[in-house]
């Protein structure tokens, strides 16, 4: 099963780390994260830019609106994604918690739907090889 773990972060706790272990801390995560690649586990990983770098997108009663940001009032802003192969959730939860960004905002593990399933039980058409 394929697991997507979204990472959030506080700025204000990110930002109250010394950069020399912000340093330290990162080139781990990032060893960790080629090991998990490296047996098939990390299947894909990015960082985000910041979040007031973002625009939201919003159509209603056939209404487009634009605004800058996200749009949830909260401290912590998606800050980046793993993408993992798992057999469980709780083998994704026991991932997620190895690397460090819990202490600093929160790791939301969410199973990835099989879209292909979805197209057969809405009767949509599969993609070919080349569109996939």
């Amino acid at each position: 099963m394929q697991f997507l773990m979204l990472v959030y972060t506080d700025n204000a706790l990110m930002d109250a780390i010394p950069e020399a272990e912000y340093a330290a801390m990162m080139r781990g995560c990032f060893a960790h994260a080629d090991e998990l690649r490296e047996d098939g586990t990390l299947l894909g990983s990015q960082q985000l830019e910041p979040a007031p770098t973002a625009r939201t997108i919003r159509t209603r009663d056939g209404r487009t609106s634009v605004v800058d940001g996200p749009f949830a009032e909260t401290k912590e802003m998606l800050a980046g994604f793993n993408l993992i192969e798992a057999d469980s959730l709780e083998e994704a939860v026991r991932i997620a918690a190895e690397f460090p960004w819990s202490r600093t905002g929160s790791i939301e593990v969410r199973p990835i739907r099989d879209m292909d399933a979805v197209r057969r039980r809405v009767g949509a058409a599969m993609p070919t090889a080349a569109n996939a």
